[in-house]
């Protein structure tokens, strides 16, 4: 089975509205959703989770959906271009795909950009979600 990690933005308002959404729209692998806290804004939470890959996958289904990848052994969260971004930040503006990322120093932390370059989100777990 291949997977592609999700990860879906959210407010603890929207919170039950998102599980239910995320659980309608995708066949979820290994039936959890991981659930995290923003630490800077306890509101936001995001929810990640492995869905099966197949030719119809589509990653709008739920709004405010990206896909990601991570880094298992410092649970770093990143986009290719949150990657890139924080390259060019440790490496005096230089993107060198070849640099040595120190991901001790971005332990439980979602590296993704926005309009302002990279967004830096430090994360807790809130909650596990089992999909039965």
């Amino acid at each position: 089975m291949k997977t592609q990690l999700l990860c879906t933005f959210t407010t603890k308002n929207d919170f039950e509205n998102t599980i239910e959404s995320i659980k309608e729209n995708y066949i979820i692998a290994f039936n959890k959703i991981y659930v995290l806290q923003n630490e800077d804004q306890p509101l936001d939470l995001i929810c990640t989770y492995n869905v099966e890959i197949n030719e119809d996958l589509d990653y709008n289904l739920v709004p405010n959906t990206i896909s990601l990848h991570r880094k298992k052994h410092t649970n770093t969260l990143y986009t290719i271009n949150g990657l890139n971004e924080a390259i060019k930040d440790l490496n005096n503006g230089v993107l060198d795909t070849s640099y040595k990322i120190p991901w001790e120093n971005f332990k439980n932390v979602i590296l993704v950009t926005n309009n302002k370059g990279l967004n830096r989100i430090s994360t807790r777990i809130f909650r596990i979600i089992r999909i039965d």
